[in-house]
């Protein structure tokens, strides 16, 4: 079978190209602690961490008579919020970004990130410029972004064979699914490689992985 060759590639965020897993995972601990809960490390967090967030947030041991999930989200978003400038990219992420620009083809970012927080922060690390759009949703609680990336490709207007989705967690690859494009998992942020190769067979370990030839673009 021919190799693909992409002109767009859609590309999450958080875990992704940022790398917050340990920030995210103090964030959390902060919330735990202050509840007597068992907290996190990241064996623990790799495991139990999913989509829809709000499972997740159960799974900790969290009450949810006396702690809905979204006072949750609030309390966990306010103190991501304190220090998330403080957080970078993940090594090589400027330089792949920039490798695909090369190549033509064109990026985006589907995130499960607030829109208007996306563009602050896409912003803070100059990347601006390299997307066409940054996709993000309207509110705090991390739904699923499946549906907004179904959209996107409408707008596109290129065949789901043609494009690329790049991310860190199983739900990057069920919204690839549900958008009928090909992806590829980088087991650097948010889910670990085992978790991620139980379900998929293009996992890399890390950003610098995606490599001349691993990916072909069109022409």
């Amino acid at each position: 079978m021919p190799v693909p060759r992409y002109r767009h590639v859609v590309w999450d965020w958080n875990g992704t190209l940022l790398d917050d897993v340990d920030y995210s995972i103090a964030c959390m601990n902060g919330l735990l602690a202050r509840r007597g809960l068992p907290l996190l490390d990241r064996a623990r967090y790799h495991a139990l961490f999913d989509f829809p967030v709000r499972d997740y947030y159960y799974r900790l041991g969290f009450d949810p008579a006396r702690d809905p999930f979204e006072r949750l989200s609030v309390e966990f978003i306010s103190a991501y919020d304190t220090h998330r400038w403080d957080c970078r990219l993940h090594e090589d992420a400027i330089e792949v970004l920039a490798a695909v620009s090369r190549t033509g083809a064109t990026q985006s970012i589907l995130s499960a990130y607030r829109q208007e927080t996306l563009h602050e922060i896409v912003g803070h690390f100059g990347l601006t410029p390299r997307f066409i759009r940054l996709i993000g949703l309207d509110n705090i609680f991390a739904h699923s972004k499946a549906e907004l990336g179904r959209a996107w490709l409408a707008e596109l207007g290129l065949p789901p064979a043609e494009v690329l989705l790049i991310g860190d967690t199983l739900h990057d690859l069920d919204v690839a699914r549900h958008m009928g494009v090909d992806c590829v998992l980088v087991a650097a942020g948010h889910h670990p490689h085992a978790r991620l190769r139980a379900r998929h067979d293009r996992v890399v370990d890390t950003l610098a992985a995606l490599r001349p030839g691993f990916i072909s673009f069109a022409p």
